[in-house]
């Protein structure tokens, strides 16, 4: 819209807090102290975090929260789509705030560096795993090992110095 003003981050998360009181409210749930504090460490997120990383992140702000309280307000925010809990390679729970749509991931072994990818980009092995095996994938659960791309290249030129050594 034409000469709209957008809200200030601190305005925006504020709703995000509201809407996030009132959809737990209106599930029956109770809005507490240590939930407000989870959600307002939700949303400073960025990317994934672990649950124990957000057990610490609300913990800095509460001492008192409780592991039990941050796991099953979790359960519950991601019922009500505010997050979204994916598994990383190692097996670990990852939980995505607001996500705009289900992705999957790729982690590079040498680097360790992560990065989503879309439904569109994972399409072709999705749709062949379905078709060849009748396996649907979860993708929010799909994690990808293998190696960037700048880090192909050292492992390449690597092996380029190796073979002109032995040579």
């Amino acid at each position: 819209m034409p000469g709209a003003m957008s809200q200030p981050a601190s305005h925006r998360e504020e709703s995000a807090v509201e809407r996030a009181r009132a959809r737990l409210r209106a599930s029956g749930m109770r809005w507490t102290p240590q939930r407000r504090v989870l959600v307002e460490v939700l949303l400073s997120a960025q990317g994934h975090v672990t649950g124990s990383e957000l057990v610490e992140r609300c913990r800095a702000v509460d001492p008192d929260t409780t592991p039990s309280t941050v796991y099953r307000s979790l359960d519950a925010l991601e019922e009500l789509g505010l997050v979204r809990h994916s598994h990383g390679h190692d097996g670990v729970e990852e939980y995505h705030v607001l996500p705009e749509s289900v992705h999957g991931h790729l982690r590079c072994e040498a680097c360790g560096g992560t990065w989503d990818i879309s439904g569109a980009e994972a399409a072709a092995l999705t749709e062949a795993l379905t078709a060849a095996r009748g396996f649907v994938v979860n993708l929010s659960h799909l994690t990808v090992v293998g190696r960037c791309s700048p880090c192909s290249r050292v492992v390449a030129a690597a092996e380029l110095d190796l073979a002109d050594a032995e040579t």
